[in-house]
């Protein structure tokens, strides 16, 4: 008489939250990794990230700077002071139109269809690109501070207030940057995301870029203050303790409360697009 013995039965331990977590950890920085080297293999795209900001700033501050009386002081007095907290806010605003284009692009390279052959976590590609992002913001930030102190900018703020400014600057970039995946994920071509000034326009200039709210007519000044790069702009100037804004009355409540107004819309803008762009990453056909 034969007795059959079954095999050892192979114990598997269930997936926990934590390991998923850590799996999306990974996965992110690996997004991470693939960028910055796809970036030091083409390091023109980068030169042209820094380049266009550094060329903004010269332009306003010394092309238009020159007519503006933000101060009450006369024209250009003081608009340095003014305009680059602006410029700051700017150059974080705008950024969202290379991260559109360059997840559109990477879809049309087929990129996208490889992650999601691959066991990774569908929240990777999109965290990965925001870190990455952040990340090259951060270096455009330095740069453009260089420039501005080189053109006679100073933060007349503590070092703890100036370091809290560049962190709001920072923090409004990450939250436009979900919106670029999400446009990028959602855009057909890079042609259609070439485009996407059109958008960027008004979300960066009507707003306290360059000039106050209570110097446009009301209804475009109200647009104006309720805009998040306005938000951003106002807080920093206000951390920054630039000249003369205290002269500067404000119209809106929202200019009253703009530290708090910088926190929230982009902790709102984050809330509504990352899920959105974490879901439109999974749909994407094969």
């Amino acid at each position: 008489m034969t007795t059959t013995q079954s095999a050892p039965a192979v114990s598997t331990a269930p997936e926990t939250s934590g390991s998923r977590f850590i799996w999306s950890i990974r996965d992110c920085w690996t997004i991470v990794v693939q960028e910055f080297t796809h970036l030091l293999r083409q390091p023109s795209t980068f030169a042209w990230q820094i380049g266009f900001p550094v060329v903004m700033v010269l332009m306003f501050v010394y092309v238009f700077g020159s007519a503006m009386d933000v101060t009450g002081q006369g024209a250009g007095e003081g608009y340095v002071d003014f305009a680059m907290p602006g410029m700051f806010a700017m150059t974080m605003a705008l950024g969202f139109m290379d991260t559109a284009y360059a997840v559109t692009h990477n879809k049309e390279k087929g990129f996208m269809d490889r992650f999601r052959s691959m066991p990774m976590s569908s929240s990777a590609p999109v965290t990965g690109r925001a870190v990455s992002d952040v990340i090259r913001a951060a270096i455009d930030l330095v740069v453009i501070a260089g420039v501005a102190l080189l053109i006679g900018w100073r933060s007349g703020g503590s070092l703890t207030a100036t370091l809290l400014a560049f962190v709001l600057l920072l923090w409004l970039r990450l939250a436009l940057i979900l919106v670029g995946i999400y446009l990028g994920l959602c855009i057909k071509n890079t042609e259609t995301a070439g485009m996407l000034f059109a958008v960027a326009f008004p979300l960066g200039f009507i707003s306290s870029v360059f000039t106050p709210p209570e110097m446009m007519p009301g209804w475009l000044g109200a647009i104006a203050a309720w805009n998040p790069v306005s938000s951003t702009a106002t807080a920093i100037r206000e951390l920054f303790e630039t000249p003369g804004i205290q002269a500067l009355e404000p119209s809106y409540w929202i200019d009253g409360h703009a530290i708090g107004a910088a926190i929230i819309w982009p902790a709102v803008i984050i809330l509504i697009f990352l899920p959105l762009a974490v879901r439109q990453y999974r749909l994407l056909s094969r």
